[in-house]
């Protein structure tokens, strides 16, 4: 059993959007704005090697969209999905499951990709299934006004026609679908402000419970409570849900996988005086080669 980090490629958004109703003067010390109040976004995906299971966790922006469409993210580094799979010796055929938190572009664009003659998509990841739930595949292939923007049709419809699509239907994951291991633990916590039925992977590795946070936390500087997107549909169901999932990850001493905060990856958090904060920063390969 073996977990990797990927990086898919790193992104600004708008400063104020990830942060809602918390001024720029007390957010910019965690995430400081550029000269257009664009801060610095990851979009780190995770991989799961499980014996002849190879299953990747959300797959970033992709790259098939239009220059004029990435031109509004200002794409930057030099980090793709296909040269992180390669680095470690693997290529998009080679995935057999392509777990989705939700289906927001960011978290799914790469899923698809234009054919050869660009004349219509394909599927990016030709042998793998590609989990979401019903609730959240109706939500976003019905989109509200608000999210219809996040929700590209040429993101889910290929994976429908497909036939790779498939639907969870539990809490998790169990053995006839994705994980069929004794020794590690794949659940999943569904989460509703952000979006409709949200899923976090919730991983047991190597003694550790490893929290994979998509939208619910997005960096390090979203920990303390208040501090939420103003991209949420439900900001207020997110409060409570953050809440409960904050003293929870005290409780059972979590560790928060990071998929948007492009310089931190992991940290762990404590109780204090002000409420629950930031506790220990690592890198994924600190905590655990």
């Amino acid at each position: 059993m073996n977990l990797f980090p990927i990086e898919t490629g790193n992104f600004k958004l708008d400063g104020g959007a990830m942060f809602g109703v918390v001024p720029k003067t007390i957010w910019q010390r965690t995430n400081p704005a550029d000269h257009n109040n664009l801060i610095d976004v990851a979009a780190r995906s995770l991989l799961i090697e499980d014996g002849n299971k190879l299953i990747l966790i959300d797959t970033g922006l992709g790259t098939k969209q239009s220059d004029k469409f990435f031109g509004y993210y200002h794409r930057w580094g030099n980090f793709t999905l296909d040269n992180s799979l390669a680095q470690l010796g693997f290529h998009k055929d080679d995935i057999t499951d392509v777990f989705m938190t939700h289906l927001h572009f960011d978290h799914c664009g790469g899923c698809v990709q234009w054919n050869k003659d660009r004349t219509g998509y394909e599927t990016a990841y030709k042998n793998a299934v590609y989990w979401t739930n019903k609730n959240h595949w109706q939500w976003a292939t019905k989109p509200n006004a608000r999210e219809k923007a996040s929700f590209l049709k040429e993101n889910l419809l290929p994976m429908e026609e497909s036939g790779q699509l498939k639907f969870i239907s539990s809490g998790q994951i169990q053995n006839d679908s994705i994980i069929a291991s004794p020794e590690f633990r794949f659940d999943i916590r569904f989460v509703n402000g952000h979006t409709e039925k949200q899923m976090l992977p919730q991983i047991r590795y190597k003694g550790k419970t490893l929290v994979f946070m998509a939208d619910l936390i997005p960096t390090v500087g979203h920990i303390p409570l208040p501090y939420i997107m103003g991209y949420d549909t439900r900001p207020l169901l997110t409060l409570v849900e953050k809440e409960f999932f904050l003293n929870d990850a005290v409780e059972n001493d979590y560790y928060l996988f990071f998929e948007h905060d492009a310089h931190n990856q992991i940290c762990t958090l404590k109780q204090t005086e002000k409420g629950i904060r930031l506790n220990q920063i690592f890198t994924f390969n600190e905590l655990f080669n």
